[in-house]
């Protein structure tokens, strides 16, 4: 699937990330496939999954576009990192490479132009941007991105973490960039989701609101203990 085709499928849509890493209850291929699964009768327009044996499962059992990543490690740049990483999502069956794309070093000292352009040349892969600043979304789509998410915001040292979505960076990303911004991170709400497809995202990824029962839980639990529940 080319970049246009996937964009065209997913415009103004709701992508789930179906993801669990190995501490987490639901971790395993054959869980994520069948939350994919779910996703995809609730009306999920593509899945974003993270690593080849989940994505492999999930391209099994749903026939919608997957945006793949790899994660590996827990810190600094470990979003799909190398381009061994994104050769091994593509191998799995990815359609959308998506990769951190901040201005961090990489953890085996490759430039991002340099990874971008292997990534599109080698394995003719589109590739989303993971980024927590403006001036990153830009090098990004100048280096040849497809699409890009404020997906990193807050786990940088260039922007605050916040609760709820970075909506000034991604209405910044909307109004500076000439490449599609998908709205990611930290979108808790249908009603937040909407407000991002309002700022002008071009579709929205939401995760741990929908696939993390753990993470869902805890929100209703510290809600209860608060005298302003959210």
């Amino acid at each position: 699937m080319n970049a246009d085709a996937f964009l065209a499928a997913v415009k103004g849509k709701l992508i789930v990330s179906c993801q669990a890493l190995e501490d987490e209850p639901l971790h395993g291929s054959s869980i994520m496939a069948k939350m994919a699964t779910a996703a995809k009768v609730g009306g999920a327009a593509a899945i974003r999954a993270n690593g080849p044996a989940d994505i492999r499962a999930i391209k099994e059992a749903v026939d919608l576009p997957v945006i793949g990543l790899y994660k590996r490690g827990d810190s600094g740049v470990y979003i799909t990192p190398t381009f061994d990483d994104a050769a091994a999502i593509a191998g799995a069956g990815a359609d959308i490479i998506a990769l951190d794309c901040t201005d961090r070093p990489r953890p085996d000292g490759v430039d991002l132009r340099t990874l971008l352009a292997r990534i599109h040349d080698e394995l003719g892969k589109p590739a989303f941007a993971d980024v927590s600043t403006l001036e990153e979304a830009q090098a990004a789509a100048e280096y040849g991105v497809a699409m890009a998410g404020p997906t990193l915001s807050g786990y940088t040292d260039a922007r605050p973490m916040t609760t709820d979505p970075d909506f000034e960076l991604l209405g910044a990303m909307v109004a500076a960039l000439p490449i599609p911004v998908i709205a990611e991170g930290r979108i808790h709400s249908p009603r937040q989701a909407r407000q991002a497809l309002d700022i002008g995202a071009w579709a929205v990824v939401v995760g741990s609101a929908i696939t993390r029962p753990r993470t869902i839980t805890a929100r209703f639990v510290s809600a209860l203990m608060d005298d302003n529940p959210c």
